[in-house]
C-alpha cells in the first residue's frame, strides 16, 4: 500500500547535502510518495531538483537531478581544501576550515563589509547553479507540490512562493544570507510591489503550514539539519556565533511544532472537533551527533570531503527511519511533541 508522505527541508548551507542523502535514500522506497515538499535556503535547492528530476524521469531521474545539483556545489572552489582531509573526522574538518587564513579573513570581511560594497564585481554565486533548474518541470502540476520560503526585508514577514511563482529569483531570496550576499528583489503579487527577500530560515526554516492544506496527507516528515540540542556551552568566538546560528534558523521550526502539539491537545481532549483542525502527523530525520560536531565553516565552505560525508550520513540516517516507522507513516506520528514541549 502507497504511503503519501509531505517532506519539510531545513536550510543550512553546504550541511543540505545531509538532505540530499536522505532523498537519495528515501526514492528507493517505491511505496513512499512524495505528495508536496517545503523547502528554505538549501532545502529549496533540494526540493527543487528533485521535483524537476521527478518530472523529467520519474525517481531515477529525481536521484540524477540532485546528484548533478551538489555535484556543481560541490565545484564552487572558494576557501576548497584538497585531499588531505580525507583521514580526519568532522569535528577536526571542521575546526581546521575555522581556523584557516582564508576562512577567517572571508569571515572577518563579512562583519565589516556589506555585499553591496562590491558594485558592478557582485554576483551571486548560486545563480549559475540555480539557473540550470528546468523550471517548466519545477513549477510544473504534475509531482509533488512544492513551496520555497523567503523572508520579505520591509516587514520582516514570511513569502512563500508556490507554482509558477518559484523562479530562480525566488530560490535565490530563500537562500540569501544578508551578509554574505546582496537581498534579492522581486516584484511580489502578493503586496504589489518590489520587494528585497533575505534568506527564509528567519521566518520558516522550513514553514509547515503550507502543508496542511486538506488534500495534502497528514504525515509530514522534517529533514532536520540544525541540531535542536548542543549539551557543550558554547565558549570561543566561534562556537558562540555558531550556536546563535542554529538557534536563530530553529526558532520558526519549534514554533511551528509548538502550535501543532497545541492543536493536537485541543483534538485528543475533544475542545475542538476532528475535522475542523487537521491533525498532523509529525516524523523527524536528523544526525544531530554529526552536526554537533560541525559548524557555520562547513556550512559554508563546500569541500567534497564534507558533502561527501554528509550525503552518507543522510543515507544512513533514513535508512535506520524507514527501517523503524515505516509501518508508522499514515497512522501515527513518531515525534513525541510533549516531551519536546514538556
Amino acid at each position: 500500500m502507497t504511503k503519501r508522505i509531505n517532506l519539510a527541508l531545513q536550510g543550512g548551507g553546504a550541511h543540505g547535502a545531509f538532505t540530499w542523502g536522505v532523498l537519495d535514500r528515501l526514492l528507493e522506497e517505491e511505496d513512499i510518495e512524495i505528495a508536496a515538499i517545503s523547502g528554505t535556503s538549501a532545502g529549496a535547492l533540494n526540493g527543487a531538483a528533485l521535483k524537476a528530476g521527478m518530472v523529467r524521469g520519474g525517481r531515477a531521474g529525481a536521484r540524477a537531478s540532485l546528484d548533478e545539483l551538489w555535484e556543481q556545489v560541490g565545484a564552487v572552489r572558494d576557501l576548497r581544501l584538497e585531499g588531505w582531509m580525507q583521514g580526519l573526522q568532522p569535528r577536526a574538518v571542521s575546526q581546521a576550515l575555522e581556523f584557516s587564513p582564508a576562512f577567517l579573513l572571508s569571515d572577518a570581511m563579512s562583519r565589516v563589509m556589506s555585499p553591496y560594497a562590491w558594485g558592478p564585481l557582485y554576483r551571486n554565486p548560486l545563480e549559475p547553479i540555480v539557473e540550470k533548474f528546468d523550471f517548466g518541470k519545477v513549477c510544473a502540476d504534475d509531482g509533488p507540490a512544492l513551496f520555497i520560503c523567503a523572508t520579505r526585508v520591509r516587514n520582516g514577514k514570511i513569502r512563500v512562493f508556490s507554482g509558477d511563482g518559484i523562479t530562480s529569483e525566488a530560490i535565490m531570496a530563500s537562500a540569501c544570507l544578508p551578509t554574505i550576499f546582496r537581498a534579492v528583489e522581486i516584484d511580489d503579487v502578493e503586496t504589489g510591489r518590489r520587494e528585497a527577500f533575505w534568506d527564509g530560515g528567519y521566518t520558516g526554516n522550513p514553514a509547515l503550514f503550507p502543508l496542511f492544506d486538506p488534500a495534502l496527507p497528514a504525515d509530514v516528515l522534517i529533514v532536520n539539519i540544525n541540531p535542536l540540542e548542543r549539551a557543550d556551552l558554547p565558549t570561543t568566538p566561534q562556537e558562540i556565533q555558531n550556536r546563535i546560528n542554529e538557534i536563530s534558523f530553529n526558532s520558526s521550526l519549534l514554533r511551528e511544532l509548538r502550535a501543532i502539539n497545541f492543536v493536537q491537545r485541543l483534538l485528543d481532549e475533544g475542545m475542538v472537533d476532528d475535522g475542523r483542525m487537521k491533525r498532523v502527523l509529525v516524523h523527524m530525520i536528523a544526525d544531530d551527533a554529526l552536526m554537533n560536531a560541525l559548524s557555520v565553516a562547513t556550512k559554508l565552505v563546500p569541500t567534497p570531503y564534507t558533502l561527501a560525508r554528509l550525503k552518507a550520513a543522510g543515507r544512513a540516517a533514513a535508512g535506520g527511519f524507514v527501517a523503524r516507522h515505516k509501518g508508522d507513516l499514515n497512522h501515527r506520528g513518531t515525534v513525541d511533541l510533549e516531551e519536546m514541549f514538556g
